[in-house]
């Protein structure tokens, strides 16, 4: 997805559709809307990698307990 203008094209797409002003009421009722949507998306994305990789609550265990922070410089 490229940016034109610094804008992406979900970011264009939306713009004309809602070239006029909304109600606050539905403005919170589309950003519920997309929430939702990227949330699914992402849980979805997460189901996947969990199956392909065979993770389980070990996994998520092991995770919790790494430490992956670099050493800070003298």
């Amino acid at each position: 997805m490229e940016a034109v203008n610094g804008l992406s094209n979900l970011q264009l797409e939306l713009l004309k559709l809602f070239a006029y002003p909304l109600p606050a009421e539905q403005l919170v009722e589309i950003k519920i809307i997309l929430s939702r949507y990227f949330a699914e998306k992402a849980t979805s994305e997460m189901d996947r990698l969990w199956d392909e990789n065979a993770w389980n609550d070990d996994t998520v265990q092991n995770w919790s307990e790494e430490h992956m922070r670099a050493k800070s410089k003298p």
